[in-house]
């Protein structure tokens, strides 16, 4: 297929492809603190013709690893279950993907990544959210749309990915920009509520994700991300994206590729993995 729409795709656009059945709109509204959450805001009223993906059940994997290690609150499901779930939303290798929340992008950047992780790059996040699409007048259903099973293949990842390994080496040898998602205050240890102990990874900078939004709740220009964010690292091929656990490090990763700074690469276990083990050094407040 030729390739539409890889990053993001503003209101008027997807207005004009709402009917197109060679499009998938998916609903990735969720709330940390009430998972429920996004399944009823869908109930409610939803894009129409969108389905509904749950963070937690849909775009996350079991958080015991193989060998019986804690590998974060939202790790990384396993390829092939991922690639079944996409065939059940209608996906297929031509289809054109589109994600939405109402958190600007906090967490339909996360089902972006993931699908860029299986080599699907027809895929983009819808600026703005379902509040951008609701203030422009267009319309909300109710309705939940009957599905034909997609034929989406796994290829070749377009992303690359960390591992806890590759970040505890980084401590020492400092060859990558460690970047954390989180707000400053969790950042620098303090009003930790998600996981156990507060602080960060020793070295890594704070770039809060929402800074990559405007007053509207879109994302800045190109040339606004690109500026703050040369400020932060100097080659985005060398810098690893982190949060609490794998989900707002993706919108920095969107972000990125909004301002043409590609090539970061994701550590999807992030602090919840990284704090749960002792042995790891922690920094708090605003040192390294």
């Amino acid at each position: 297929m030729s390739v539409l729409f890889t990053s993001l795709i503003s209101v008027d656009e997807l207005a004009e492809h709402i009917e197109d059945e060679k499009w998938v709109i998916l609903d990735c509204r969720h709330d940390l603190s009430n998972p429920n959450a996004g399944r009823s805001a869908y109930a409610e009223g939803h894009i129409p013709g969108a389905q509904f993906v749950h963070l937690d059940f849909d775009l996350s994997g079991n958080k015991i690893n193989d060998i019986g290690a804690f590998c974060g609150r939202h790790p990384l499901p396993d390829r092939s279950i991922f690639v079944a779930k996409l065939r059940s939303w209608g996906i297929s290798n031509d289809t054109q993907v589109i994600g939405y929340d109402g958190q600007g992008g906090m967490f339909a950047a996360r089902l972006w990544w993931m699908l860029r992780w299986i080599g699907h790059q027809a895929v983009a996040v819808l600026d703005g959210g379902i509040p951008a699409w609701q203030a422009a007048g267009k319309p909300v259903s109710t309705g939940v749309p009957s599905v034909r099973s997609g034929a989406i293949q796994d290829q070749d990842p377009l992303v690359r990915i960390a591992s806890v390994h590759d970040v505890q080496a980084n401590i020492l040898s400092r060859l990558s920009t460690l970047v954390d998602a989180r707000s400053a205050d969790r950042f620098r240890g303090e009003n930790e509520t998600l996981d156990p102990i507060g602080g960060h990874i020793p070295g890594a900078k704070n770039r809060f994700f929402k800074d990559n939004l405007n007053e509207q709740g879109c994302f800045k220009s190109p040339e606004q991300l690109h500026k703050e964010w040369a400020q932060i690292i100097t080659d985005s091929r060398k810098s690893i994206m982190q949060c609490g656990s794998g989900v707002t490090a993706c919108h920095n990763l969107l972000a990125l590729e909004v301002a043409g700074m590609t090539g970061a690469a994701l550590y999807a276990g992030s602090w919840s993995e990284w704090c749960i083990d002792p042995r790891r050094p922690i920094a708090t407040g605003d040192r390294d």
